[in-house]
């Protein structure tokens, strides 16, 4: 079995009652994101929504038929955060169905950010690039992309959710936790009697999250999702439900492996930074990126953007551990 039979389309069991239903996301390099359907004595519970657009919608439609359901039976959507592919097609799916949307409270900055149809979703970022040492990748994205689309996918939840305890028709009970890093109001959704997790983009099996990616800024993402590895850490393990990937045995050993890459990352960016590499930028250039070890200069616009800011979000840890310092210099951050 390869790395990418997960992304076969269909309704696959991972636990009684419990289908996870891969769907399609249009010109995305990761494929495919899972949507979980759980059966209820009210009809279903999914968590996560899927991207919108008829790709989505009609494999959502018809991986529900393979299990002797249809979208009228929806219920809610339990809304991991609000990222394109876990969010919108959720919201379309409302449109045409009924069906509640469900979103962690502390994704509200942003979604109001996303609702503002002349504004591009990484408009923030390309605006702070030029400080972090990339003015030529600003101007590179700024040309590329445009405003959103839909501003109908973006409509604000039925309901924003906060920690706790939910218990669902027919007694399945699941623990909402709130886990921010990947972005600041994600949340985990954790059934402790059957142990499972349904992780989000918190933690991934095979790659590791991006930190921070959202319209609305966060100061110190790494810092909050290395603190969120650790909570979930504490809690039992659980079934590896997550967005993306295949169903993995473990989340402690998974949150493990992250917990050390992080670490290794953080020394490996210390080391460059006092061997003179001093921007985000000139750091994120002197590193490899993906799975295959890519240089700065081979990632698409879009990714170097996102290895820029996941550079400096570990350089903002290493400032909070004492390790290094920044200063100012015609506009751009220097680390020292």
């Amino acid at each position: 079995m390869t790395s990418y039979t997960w992304t076969e389309p269909g309704a696959h069991e991972v636990a009684a009652g419990v289908y996870r239903i891969p769907l399609p996301m249009p010109d995305d390099g990761l494929r495919a994101v899972n949507v979980y359907a759980l059966r209820t004595d009210d009809g279903l519970v999914l968590v996560d929504g899927g991207w919108a657009g008829p790709e989505g919608r009609n494999a959502l439609v018809k991986a529900l038929a393979h299990i002797g359901a249809s979208p009228q039976e929806i219920d809610r959507f339990l809304v991991t955060h609000v990222h394109r592919d876990h969010y919108t097609l959720a919201a379309m799916m409302r449109r045409e169905f009924g069906a509640k949307v469900c979103l962690g409270r502390d994704e509200r900055a942003t979604l109001e950010l996303m609702r503002q149809p002349e504004r591009s979703p990484i408009a923030g970022q390309i605006a702070k690039l030029a400080e972090l040492g990339a003015p030529a990748l600003a101007d590179r994205l700024a040309a590329r992309v445009g405003g959103l689309r839909d501003v109908a996918d973006w409509e604000p939840p039925d309901e924003w959710l906060d920690e706790g305890r939910m218990l669902l028709p027919g007694g399945r009970e699941l623990q909402a936790v709130h886990t921010p890093g990947h972005t600041a109001g994600h949340l985990v959704f954790h059934d402790i009697a059957n142990g499972l997790l349904f992780a989000g983009d918190h933690v991934l099996p095979v790659i590791t999250p991006s930190i921070g990616l959202e319209a609305s800024l966060s100061g110190d993402p790494l810092s909050a999702f290395l603190r969120s590895l650790a909570a979930i850490r504490a809690r039992p393990d659980a079934l590896l439900l997550s967005a993306h990937g295949p169903v993995a045995p473990s989340t402690h050993a998974r949150i493990d492996e992250l917990v050390d890459h992080h670490g290794a990352r953080l020394d490996e960016i210390h080391r460059l930074a006092t061997a003179g590499a001093e921007t985000p930028a000139d750091i994120a250039e002197a590193m490899r990126w993906t799975r295959r070890g890519l240089r700065w200069s081979e990632l698409d616009p879009f990714s170097a953007m996102m290895a820029v800011f996941e550079t400096t979000a570990h350089l903002t840890l290493l400032i909070a551990q004492g390790r290094l310092s920044m200063t100012m210099r015609d506009g751009v951050r220097h680390y020292h």
